[in-house]
């Protein structure tokens, strides 16, 4: 930033001369050097980046929060998951905005408005995704078909995550392959258990209760319920900075201007690492030809969100709640677990109950699907957590870049295994629980705080030609709205956070 410009204020970004070449200042970081974009691939695919948000959005959500809300409340409470999950897949268009545009991080996006910014959520990323609650979860649901005690199978996953991140020749492909195998293998198990153990009273009642826009049933105003409620909706797809990281996926696949920056390799292999850039890059939005292009690119993205990410995630929650009511029909004591918030023993008697429509298989199988849950959250949490801290501590750590960002991301991602393990073998897993509210409050508080960034950057750091449309904005802005209104307004009525 120039010295002659007001303290305080962003400079309105431009094109600008500098050498033979142009550059675009974006904020007071350094300005982008042009250059050309990439053509766009085929919009209808199969695989993408939106399998890590599926794996970190397919979790305790679909699996246990949806359901518990549909038992107490019916299924028309289902049209606030609606609302949820298509908010988040606008919101992941946004995302995807900056990052195409740019190469760059949405962290380095708000960087470019303000640092502090940026700060915010590198500490709150430490706060609130060190903990191995996924983990052991899904190692719990192991220890009932094995009889392996949790905490030594929990131990057992992490350090199989960190080696095979570790060997890795490039993580990002390594990862999609294993992510696409395990969510088909969740979403088409779900849907046949569901199949056999439900009706079709069942599946209608879930499909039609998204429909009832409006409904909100006294008791969920209460101060037991008001802040369950406010949690399932920012649980609806993936909550917390899972959106944030998904720009840096976006980046390793390559989309848009990310196919000018090197991919993050395993630390075995990270001599092969090619320099990493210390800003992005934009194209030349005043060229017709590139600005076919980018609705190529906008195109490929936007069916990433409707289709994979809206579609799959739907999907999954519905097997799942047709399971849970399915449940409730064969061992009425299931609604009273899950009412009274014990979800160890609500899954235990959700699998029994299967066992009961079907065979002892059908239980085992269920839990197998928890089981998978916690590893594909594991798995994308880890990843997603390390390439988050290690990019924006290669990039605004003094001194970080004599280190290649492979090692960065090795040094994060071998901590938070470390201190996983220390959690599940002398801890609680899930975190101190004097700090479990700090910690809800601090991840849904983030998804109203991406919201605002997500204005700023893309309104503000992009060229006009590309900036998102007035229905865009309205809806990020009912976002952040709705994130930081009914959070603070559960913290100041009731004196309590999401849970």
């Amino acid at each position: 930033m120039d010295d002659d410009k007001a303290p305080g204020r962003d400079p309105e970004p431009e094109l600008e001369t500098e050498g033979d070449g142009r550059t675009w200042q974006a904020g007071g970081l350094e300005p982008m050097p042009i250059r050309k974009l990439p053509e766009a691939p085929p919009s209808i695919h199969l695989l993408g980046p939106t399998v890590f948000l599926v794996a970190l959005g397919v979790g305790m959500g679909e699996s246990y929060m949806w359901p518990r809300l549909v038992l107490i409340f019916g299924p028309e409470i289902r049209w606030l998951f609606l609302i949820g999950v298509t908010l988040q897949a606008i919101v992941m268009l946004e995302m995807a905005r900056y990052a195409m545009a740019t190469g760059e991080s949405i962290f380095s996006g708000a960087a470019r408005v303000a640092k502090p910014l940026m700060w915010f959520f590198f500490v709150t990323a430490i706060l609130v995704y060190i903990w191995p609650g996924h983990l052991s979860a899904g190692a719990a649901a192991l220890e009932q078909i094995t009889g392996v005690p949790w905490q030594i199978s929990g131990c057992i996953g992490l350090v199989l995550v960190g080696v095979l991140f570790t060997m890795a020749k490039v993580i990002y492909n390594l990862l999609e392959n294993v992510l696409s195998i395990l969510i088909g293998l969740l979403v088409v198990g779900t849907a046949v258990v569901a199949a056999m153990v439900g009706n079709l009273q069942d599946l209608t009642s879930t499909l039609t209760g998204m429909l009832h826009f409006g409904y909100f049933p006294e008791q969920a105003l209460s101060a037991q319920w008001f802040p369950v409620v406010v949690g399932a909706i920012a649980f609806a797809g993936p909550s917390g900075m899972q959106q944030m990281w998904y720009t840096l996926h976006l980046r390793d696949r390559g989309a848009g201007m990310g196919a000018h920056i090197p991919r993050i390799r395993g630390l075995r292999h990270a001599d092969e690492e090619e320099t990493m850039p210390s800003r992005g890059f934009m194209f030349d939005t005043d060229d017709p030809d590139e600005l076919a292009k980018w609705k190529g690119w906008r195109r490929w993205v936007t069916f990433d969100a409707l289709l994979l990410f809206w579609g799959i995630t739907m999907l999954v929650t519905i097997s799942f709640t047709v399971l849970a009511q399915s449940a409730a029909r064969q061992n009425p004591n299931v609604a009273t677990l899950i009412e009274s918030g014990e979800r160890d023993a609500a899954l235990n008697a959700m699998a029994d109950s299967f066992s009961a429509a079907g065979s002892p298989m059908l239980g085992s199988i269920f839990l197998g699907f928890i089981a998978l849950i916690g590893l594909n959250a594991t798995l994308g949490l880890f990843d997603s957590f390390s390439r988050g801290q290690a990019d924006m501590t290669y990039h605004f750590v003094k001194g970080a870049r004599r280190f290649k960002i492979s090692q960065l991301y090795a040094v994060f991602l071998w901590g938070i295994i470390i201190f996983g393990i220390l959690i599940l073998l002398f801890g609680p897993a899930d975190g101190p629980s004097s700090i479990l509210d700090t910690l809800a409050f601090l991840s849904t508080f983030a998804m109203g705080a991406y919201c605002v960034v997500l204005l700023l950057v893309n309104n503000r750091m992009l060229p006009k030609p590309i900036r998102p449309r007035w229905w865009s904005n309205l809806i990020i802005g009912f976002g952040a709205f709705f994130y930081l209104g009914m959070l603070f307004y559960s913290l100041v009525e009731f004196g309590v956070v999401v849970s």
